[in-house]
């Protein structure tokens, strides 16, 4: 379960441990501090989606997806060959639902000059890419709406595979 713009520049701000432990008959567990949080226990959509948004303080968009479909997807490696450098980082883009359209890919952002944002490709819901350790990139992170059609929130590639480890038991 990924929530979109929470704990960002001193806006929309909560305390995830205290969501999780309040969450904890589902077994929720809370992964870093920008509103991702994994649940173990078998539970409809509409109900977590219920239980969460009547716990937090403002309205959130949620982007909620089942376990094989996240874990399908992570295993895939979307990354391979992808060769890793300490300026660029890989992220994952989970859009709110399907788009009706795909964009054709990859896509270099800005379009002229040396990209900031690379969409490298999109499977399902998710968008993958690189994006360059600049502020810009904030930005153009955000465009992944547009170019979709769809809301979407982005996380680091650590923490999709820390989410796959839970999943799959190895905390």
């Amino acid at each position: 379960m990924f929530l979109r713009g929470v704990n960002v520049g001193g806006h929309r701000t909560f305390r995830p441990s205290v969501l999780a432990a309040q969450l904890k008959d589902y077994d929720a567990v809370n992964v870093g501090a920008a509103g991702t949080f994994v649940v173990r226990k078998p539970v409809s959509q509409a109900q977590l989606r219920g239980e969460l948004l009547g716990r937090l303080p403002f309205e959130a968009r949620v982007m909620i997806c089942g376990s094989r479909e996240l874990v399908t997807f992570a295993s895939g490696d979307p990354f391979a060959g992808v060769s890793s450098r300490p300026d660029v980082i890989r992220f994952v883009s989970v859009l709110e639902k399907r788009p009706r359209a795909r964009p054709s890919l990859p896509i270099d952002l800005p379009t002229d000059g040396k990209w900031i944002l690379k969409i490298l490709g999109a499977q399902n819901r998710f968008v993958f890419g690189l994006y360059r350790r600049q502020m810009k990139a904030i930005s153009l992170l955000g465009s992944i709406d547009k170019i979709f059609g769809v809301p979407a929130t982005t996380r680091n590639w650590n923490t999709i595979t820390a989410i796959v480890d839970l999943l799959k038991g190895r905390e």
